[in-house]
């Protein structure tokens, strides 16, 4: 059994605990407490931002953390664990999983993805790497340079994808991404009810990830408030 299986992901549900400095609830105490109520209605892991968070989620619940640390660098779009010093953050913090920005933009350190990955795999050989992409040909990619896992995190968000959401077409990229690497896929990405959970599980999805849905609370008002002044 790899590292992989053994932190037991497949076919279940990560809740993403994130709050931006924006953002009514950030504060490491809330997102611990957020990840504490994740595990009890039956999650089987936490994708977190930043270390100081991590940390505090770390000390009230065992459940494996996806970690990222999203920090702007001027004017470059890739935010999402952008450099190596992130990936030391991270790494400080015992995330069981980095994931980062895997798409083809340039990076604001000026690497290439290949050059940050094989420097990754030098300093951190044992770290498990989740690629963030937004394309079937980013997917593909990422497989290339050995990525454990790849999420449909960036759909939707990148110049490239700016008009698609993953559950357009019955979650048509979701199942090309599927279809074109053996590597496993982690649905993430406007996946904001149960029966869409599912349905990327059914779309061969390895594991699922849910954040505003369930935690961000300003959002799901928006949605009601959308909807009922409609």
């Amino acid at each position: 059994m790899n590292k992989l299986d053994l932190i037991g992901l497949k076919g279940g549900l990560v809740v993403s605990c994130q709050a931006l400095e924006h953002e009514p609830l950030h504060s490491p105490y809330i997102m611990a407490r957020m990840a504490v109520a994740a595990k009890e209605g039956g999650a089987i892991g936490i994708r977190a931002n930043t270390a100081i968070d991590i940390k505090e989620i770390k000390k009230h619940v065992e459940l494996p953390v996806i970690g990222i640390v999203k920090r702007n660098y001027g004017t470059n779009p890739v935010f999402i664990t952008a450099t190596m010093r992130e990936i030391d953050e991270l790494v400080d913090a015992q995330a069981e999983i980095v994931a980062l920005d895997a798409t083809l933009r340039p990076r604001p350190d000026g690497k290439t993805l290949n050059e940050f990955v094989s420097e990754i795999r030098r300093k951190y050989p044992e770290l498990l790497l989740m690629a963030d992409i937004s394309t079937t040909a980013e997917a593909i990619n990422a497989e290339k340079l050995g990525f454990d896992l790849i999420s449909s995190t960036l759909v939707g968000y990148t110049e490239d994808t700016a008009e698609t959401k993953l559950y357009d077409n019955d979650f048509a990229i979701l199942k090309d991404i599927v279809s074109h690497v053996k590597t496993p896929v982690v649905a993430e990405g406007n996946i904001l009810t149960p029966e869409m959970a599912a349905s990327c599980l059914k779309a061969g999805a390895y594991c699922i990830v849910v954040g505003g849905a369930i935690t961000r609370p300003q959002q799901i008002t928006e949605r009601f408030v959308s909807e009922i002044s409609g």
